[in-house]
């Protein structure tokens, strides 16, 4: 979804933050980094961009009262109305991130706020303000000729460019909406540590059709895993075939539709009744309603395909693999061994 092969990294600002409750500070450089060649600004973008050319999820800048009062959405616009105070604003964002960075699991590092230029998303180009942020730190090997053979040394406290810890990318768009964002956060992903997300940027995840398909699936594998034991005796064999079935609706269909769906996919009137009440807590609890109706998108679906299983594990002796028709597997228990089984038909064997 985020391209970088047409962009440029600008201007680049480094700061130092700390954590509060451990009585560290913060450190403010006097100026954004001037680069020595070519070569220093391709390998920053490698570092700061490659990790979100694989992020689907788009996220608004949002705040419960007003969206002004959001203090990155408050910087952020001062830096796209006028670029050059990249370095001016970079400081303040540092002291906020700070100000939010009180939980004792929260690691100290270095803050990087760039400028980057022609960056895409959904197809289209636009400049982006970077927002990133260094924590863990790793040593590495330096092998190098010397005289007739070769020297080893090594580097300290050196960052991984294959390894951004957290970061955030604001699109110059839909600024009414709180700008579209894309971030990433590798560490502190405990429920008591999330503050990048939640503290720092105060995102809301924007309700489009990839998420409406992403949270439709999750939500109905849920239902089949977790909720639906407490009403219905069913197998695991079951609850496979309900999963197979629809992951094949969401495959083949371009559009979906509640009544549609639940029709193919569950069958049971009583079954549907509960997944659409199971869906409306769901959107309660989490305010993030899912409409009835919206197109499928594919990504989705191959993202939750990952997650759902088709694998019927019986002990630690055999892994069952179900794609088909259930009714092709029967479960039974035999009296004399005391043990339970399955009964597998087909007609050719590959």
């Amino acid at each position: 979804m985020v391209s970088f092969f047409e962009s440029n990294l600008a201007e680049l600002s480094v700061h130092y933050v700390g954590n509060q409750s451990k009585d560290e500070h913060y450190v403010l450089s006097e100026k954004s980094l001037t680069f020595k060649d070519e070569t220093i600004s391709e390998l920053l973008k490698q570092y700061f961009l490659t990790p979100f050319g694989k992020v689907n999820e788009v996220y608004h800048l949002m705040h419960h009262a007003d969206i002004n009062l959001n203090e990155i959405y408050h910087f952020a616009g001062k830096i796209f109305e006028d670029s050059l105070r990249l370095h001016e604003v970079s400081e303040l964002i540092a002291k906020h991130l700070y100000n939010v960075s009180g939980h004792p699991n929260i690691k100290s590092g270095e803050l990087y706020v760039g400028y980057f230029e022609n960056v895409q998303i959904e197809g289209d180009l636009h400049d982006v303000i970077g927002i990133f942020k260094s924590e863990n730190k790793e040593t590495y090997l330096k092998v190098f000729p010397q005289d007739e053979g070769f020297e080893v040394d090594y580097e300290e406290n050196a960052i991984n460019i294959n390894k951004l810890d957290k970061g955030c990318l604001i699109f110059n768009t839909a600024k009414e909406e709180g700008y579209k964002v894309v971030v990433i956060d590798h560490t502190n992903r405990s429920n008591d540590a999330v503050y990048w997300k939640d503290d720092f940027l105060q995102l809301k995840i924007r309700n489009d059709n990839f998420n409406q398909t992403n949270n439709t699936l999750s939500i109905y594998k849920n239902f089949v895993t977790q909720k639906l034991d407490d009403e219905f005796d069913m197998t695991k064999a079951d609850k496979i075939d309900l999963l197979n079935r629809s992951m094949k609706y969401f495959k083949e269909k371009e559009t979906f539709d509640m009544d549609e769906f639940t029709g193919e996919v569950i069958g049971n009137p009583q079954a549907i009744e509960s997944f659409k009440n199971y869906k409306n807590q769901y959107e309660q609890e989490f305010d993030t309603p899912i409409a009835d109706s919206f197109d499928i998108s594919s990504n989705a679906v191959k993202k939750q395909a990952r997650v759902y299983k088709s694998v019927l594990k019986l002990d630690r002796n055999f892994h069952i693999y179900i794609h088909g028709d259930k009714e092709l597997i029967e479960k039974g228990f035999d009296d004399e061994k005391a043990m339970n089984y399955y009964k597998v038909y087909f007609k050719e064997e590959q």
